[in-house]
């Protein structure tokens, strides 16, 4: 075990926000972060109320037509799709303001360069989402492509997610803070939630929710053996987060390891509450609530595996 020193315990335990971000821009790199999660709820919504082809068309929502056209047939679904894309603007807009604001207020402004560059990252990829998007209705909700474009949020929620770890940490190389069995750790634990995620969006491409009734394409799959698969990395996933509070814990005197101990809880929490969501989804017959609230779960989870990943490195000031 490795003795607690006090300049590790200095390095790893004291707030690094002092004199590293404003307050202005941190508030806008979590409001960014909240957008990003909010936007793969309502995107769900979209879908979970068959409203994913409300609006026929893309960019516009009807032709001719930037917004909704009403009529006697007129049904709420092309509202409920052109207000998440309406979202789409108010997410671009606050990506737009974190961008200024990393580039224009100090002390970000006078920051490493490769910070600020990392601002660009979720407008590049809203811009990306909207393509995506389009090209989702374009094929009428083909699954492969309405899976990608989840995935593709989840990688901005943990682009986000570290948008606001890098805000607080020092500007000097990247300090290694685990060895021995805990190194590979962060490695496993992205690897295996990266498969979670995507097997989970091939179960709903297998699943009853196709977004639109009258356009049902589906993977030809058996949902059931799916749905196993997915079953089985999330148990992987749950054992690497395990043995990564019992290593955590065996390593309690090494005070490099304080921020990883204080993020575990979370990460436990959310799996905990993610799988009973899964679980109780799957037995009652996938009803929409539940299937949103397991989408906001990906959200949170992603945002937890990213802070508990990101907690065994720092950065010296």
């Amino acid at each position: 075990m490795r003795p607690r020193r006090p300049d590790d315990a200095a390095g790893a335990t004291r707030t690094p926000a002092a004199g590293r971000v404003d307050r202005l821009t941190w508030v806008l790199a979590v409001a960014n972060l909240v957008a990003q999660i909010g936007i793969i709820v309502t995107g769900g919504a979209v879908r979970l109320t068959g409203s994913g082809l409300g609006c026929s068309s893309w960019p516009m929502c009807e032709p001719g037509s930037f917004t909704p056209v009403f009529h006697e047939a007129t049904s709420i679904h092309p509202y409920i799709e052109f207000g998440n894309r309406t979202l789409t603007g108010v997410l671009s807009v606050i990506a737009v303001a974190l961008l200024w604001a990393v580039y224009r207020r100090e002390p970000t402004a006078s920051r490493p360069p490769a910070l600020r560059r990392l601002a660009w990252l979720p407008l590049a990829g809203i811009a990306l989402q909207a393509v995506v998007g389009g090209v989702t209705v374009w094929v009428d909700l083909h699954p492969a492509i309405v899976g990608s474009h989840m995935l593709i949020s989840l990688a901005l929620v943990a682009v986000s997610t570290y948008v606001l770890v890098r805000l607080r940490q020092g500007d000097g190389p990247v300090v290694r803070l685990a060895d021995g069995r805990l190194r590979a750790l962060p490695w496993v634990l992205a690897g295996l939630a990266a498969v979670v995620v995507a097997l989970g969006t091939v179960v709903t491409g297998s699943g009853p929710h196709s977004g639109d009734l009258d356009e049902a394409s589906r993977y030809a799959l058996d949902p059931l053996a799916i749905t196993r698969m997915h079953s089985g990395s999330v148990w992987l996933f749950v054992v690497a987060v395990v043995a990564g509070a019992v290593l955590l814990g065996r390593r309690r005197d090494d005070a490099r390891l304080d921020r990883a101990r204080r993020v575990w809880p979370w990460l436990l929490g959310v799996v905990v509450v993610e799988g009973v969501i899964g679980y109780t989804q799957h037995f009652l017959g996938l009803p929409e609530v539940l299937v949103g609230l397991h989408m906001l779960g990906a959200g949170l989870l992603t945002v937890a595996v990213t802070f508990a990943c990101s907690a065994f490195y720092t950065r010296r000031a």
